[in-house]
């Protein structure tokens, strides 16, 4: 794994818990991918942007925590944590999850998978 990779990750997860969007969707490539749980892809940083929009929304308080990178040469696993307070009902959230990151040409991510257990989610939402 090369050191300007584990830096992005780091960077990756802070963006995440500054409650900028913006700076989330920068780390993709401009036409770059986010999927979350198997949903249709958000293409281009704008609509990235809109999906960290909606978990920051969800979760003013939100923190991510980075709990490891591996690497396989053509792709990464990116696992991390989430925890915050749901803002619809106050009640605090911890899941984990990961995401399978493609590096793009550009040093940027092409494309992200990311996946958690939805139904602990929805549990833990309630």
């Amino acid at each position: 794994m090369t050191h300007s990779l584990q830096d992005l990750a780091k960077r990756y997860t802070a963006a995440w818990s500054s409650q900028n969007p913006v700076s989330v969707a920068a780390f993709f490539s401009p036409n770059g991918s986010l999927s979350v749980n198997d949903a249709t892809p958000a293409v281009g940083r704008a609509a990235i942007a809109q999906v960290a929009q909606s978990f920051m929304t969800a979760f003013p308080d939100l923190h991510l925590t980075m709990d490891g990178l591996a690497t396989d040469g053509e792709n990464s696993i990116y696992r991390w944590t989430l925890e915050g307070t749901y803002s619809a009902t106050g009640k605090r959230v911890r899941i984990s999850g990961h995401e399978e990151w493609s590096i793009g040409a550009d040093g940027l991510v092409s494309r992200s998978l990311g996946h958690f257990d939805a139904d602990d989610y929805a549990r833990q939402i309630a």
